[in-house]
């Protein structure tokens, strides 16, 4: 079905090229085929590529350093996180109600489903690209679940939603890639203007993104934004030249 186009699964800095392969079998499986991969194990994703029975679905996976180019044109970003410390000020949703948006979403609007690496999971930057957080209930004895299995569970969740889901509208708020480059231009100007200072960098910018991703910007109000901050940041440059 054409929903199914629309989701996009991205693994990040994954390590084991079994689990790499399991997740590409299991998206094979549940009919989707739009897999990327940041910044993985050079070795263990040649071997995954390259061993017999690889998927048209790993053979077909896109590699990039950049977890905001992986998310691309996606409308709404879901980060699969079993960690409960590390999700501040976020959306939590379980699995059930999780691939009923995410299925609802789907129906005419790209949508991407990030999962991190095998040892460490997501850190707080990464989930700080992410609309809500998707928790798969797992117990105390044995909280960390395989990568390929997590992959398996979030795709038949979401496929085995009833066909009958309406369209939605026309999305109303823009990509992943547009609400990081909104960051981008507004960096340096916060910078430049010392709201910004070197020893809290990292941290001003996780909240500001997550800023960024609660405020659902419409895209005529993200091109109103970016418009401002470039005339902002030409006045910033002039001045420092004169």
């Amino acid at each position: 079905m054409a929903w199914r186009r629309n989701l996009r699964v991205v693994l990040v800095r994954s390590r084991n090229s079994l689990n790499i392969g399991a997740a590409a079998r299991a998206m094979f499986n549940f009919g989707f085929s739009d897999l990327w991969l940041v910044e993985p194990y050079t070795a263990a994703f040649r071997k995954a590529r390259s061993a017999v029975g690889a998927t048209e679905v790993l053979k077909s996976a896109r590699v990039t350093d950049d977890l905001a180019e992986a998310m691309g044109a996606s409308s709404l970003v879901v980060g699969a996180s079993g960690i409960q410390g590390r999700v501040q000020r976020q959306v939590r949703r379980s699995l059930p109600d999780a691939g009923h948006a995410l299925r609802t979403h789907l129906q005419n609007r790209p949508a991407a489903l990030v999962f991190g690496s095998e040892q460490s999971g997501l850190s707080n930057e990464q989930l700080s690209y992410c609309d809500w957080v998707l928790n798969i209930p797992t117990t105390e004895d044995c909280p960390s679940m395989n990568l390929g299995q997590a992959v398996a569970l979030c795709c038949y969740e979401i496929s085995r939603i009833s066909r009958s889901v309406p369209k939605l509208k026309t999305p109303t708020s823009v990509s992943a890639i547009e609400r990081h480059r909104v960051l981008e231009m507004l960096t340096p100007i916060l910078e430049e203007s010392g709201f910004i200072i070197p020893g809290q960098r990292a941290s001003k910018l996780l909240k500001i993104r997550r800023w960024i991703g609660r405020l659902r910007l419409a895209p005529a109000d993200a091109r109103l934004l970016m418009g401002m901050l470039r005339q902002i940041d030409w006045k910033l440059q002039r001045d420092k030249r004169q």
